[in-house]
């Protein structure tokens, strides 16, 4: 059933207009339904699956800077129409707001389209996507006799939302959602044991995982573990760390793409904040966030506000150009949003988030960048990381890196972790890529409570004089 059905617009107008005539400047209602299934191995064995739905609406009233928000499960008129009071109720200090003048709300023309998928992964089968784990399952283990356990995971989403506004703008999108993968443990002598992990997906069909294959996926989880058997210790202190392509592009996320998320900027606790047009990286650092990529797991035809993300370019040649923006922090600031208001569901108000954010080309080739350190640390691939956006200092864990020695990989190093300042480090950076790649579609990301899918993507990177932290 469409939710317009569900919550046709004679509704939404009287649920504006509630909050309208509360003295709001600005309302929103926001209906989702999703649906979403999950199945996961281990050695050889399914051990879970599970099926959840839900089906909810959140009214948003804005006066100024103040926001009330309230949500409910039941879409029935009374219920909905008493949310709209509550959330009108939080701006007029109390007191719940009668009536409803109504606002007509009409349909945006001209969504894009940037993620088709046909058919929806909900009417695939569960053995399907079991057969998936157990292909990988299999695979994994033939790589080598090292390999102990094997940890599999499939899970997939629907997700329609209605965004209708006191613009008078009423807009819809249907959006779906794959992630395959797995996790290996291999182990060595004397109790070594060491994990790999790789996966992906995105806003694509079940058939994205005839070439992006179980096979090849547990393969790479398996392959990452067992590499890393024997590992010796990372050198600690300054050195010139190189950055693969693709998942690398965790750091910038964290290191800098939290802190040009327009609220932090409004609210002064970002270094980034009341420095439009000056330089904060090197010249050689142009950042964009896009929601525009074809089947990108970040990617969005609108925002959950409703407005048509785009792409947003950040920094542009070491200066910085722009901030994601929702629509409070526009509002705030004076700006138009970006489409950059995301929310993990409809029992959430919407903030300014991440969509696809990586680096663009530069002009090296890997060969030349990894050919012309000396002597250094490669990291191939990053686990977890902790980032302080009010002053930048970042941490994060190598989770498979090597020795870079005379120009060429060296022994793989256990133990190193990166750690700097945001714009520091990308002060340092003295060489990028001409191979710019997003990574395979694995990124959620974790803010205020709420997580929502991203991706992230860089080209290969030399940064100088970065502090790795190790104990060789």
């Amino acid at each position: 059933m469409d939710l317009l059905e569900l919550v046709p617009a004679s509704l939404l107008d009287r649920l504006i207009g509630i909050g309208m005539d509360a003295g709001g400047d600005y309302v929103e209602v926001y209906v989702e339904r999703q649906i979403g299934n999950s199945v996961s191995l281990d050695e050889h064995l399914t051990r879970s699956g599970s099926y959840a739905a839900s089906l909810g609406a959140g009214i948003r009233v804005i006066r100024g800077e103040e926001v009330g928000y309230a949500y409910s499960d039941d879409l029935s008129p009374k219920t909905l129409e008493e949310t709209a009071a509550v959330a009108a109720s939080v701006c007029r200090g109390g007191g719940i707001a009668k009536g409803g003048k109504g606002v007509a709300v009409r349909s945006i023309a001209d969504i894009p389209d940037r993620y088709p998928v046909n058919p929806d992964p909900d009417a695939i089968a569960a053995s399907a996507k079991v057969a998936l784990l157990r292909r990988g399952d299999q695979a994994a283990h033939a790589l080598d006799s090292r390999v102990a356990q094997v940890m599999g995971g499939f899970s997939d989403q629907s997700r329609d939302i209605m965004v209708a506004t006191s613009a008078g703008e009423l807009s819809h999108d249907h959006q779906t959602m794959c992630r395959l993968s797995f996790q290996v443990v291999a182990t060595g002598g004397s109790s070594e044991r060491r994990m790999g992990f790789h996966g992906g997906g995105g806003r694509v069909s079940f058939s994205h995982y005839e070439d992006f294959s179980p096979e090849h996926v547990a393969a790479e989880a398996a392959r990452m573990a067992v590499v890393q058997i024997g590992a010796v210790q990372a050198p600690g202190g300054p050195q010139t760390v190189v950055l693969s392509p693709g998942w690398s592009g965790i750091l910038l996320h964290e290191a800098v793409g939290h802190g040009l998320e327009a609220d932090f900027i409004h609210k002064g606790t970002s270094l980034f904040a009341g420095k439009l047009g000056q330089k904060v990286a090197s010249e050689l650092c142009t950042v964009i966030d896009s929601g525009t990529l074809p089947h990108g797991r970040g990617s969005l035809n609108i925002d959950d506000e409703g407005t048509v993300a785009g792409e947003n370019v950040l920094i542009e040649n070491g200066v910085l150009k722009g901030y994601m923006v929702d629509h409070l922090s526009g509002k705030v600031m004076g700006v138009p949003s970006t489409g950059s208001g995301r929310r993990q569901s409809y029992k959430y108000a919407p903030m300014p988030r991440m969509t696809n954010t990586y680096m663009a080309a530069g002009p090296h080739t890997h060969d030349e960048i990894l050919s012309s350190v000396s002597s250094g640390i490669y990291c191939a691939a990053f686990g977890g990381g902790q980032v302080d956006i009010s002053n930048g200092n970042f941490v994060f864990e190598v989770q498979e890196g090597y020795l870079i020695e005379d120009g060429k990989l060296g022994s793989p190093v256990k133990n190193a972790t990166l750690i700097g300042v945001g714009p520091e480090a990308l002060q340092k950076i003295s060489m990028v890529g001409d191979n710019p790649q997003m990574d395979p579609g694995i990124g959620t990301c974790g803010k205020d409570g709420q997580s929502v899918p991203v991706g992230v993507g860089m080209p290969t990177v030399r940064l100088d004089g970065i502090t790795v932290g190790g104990t060789g």
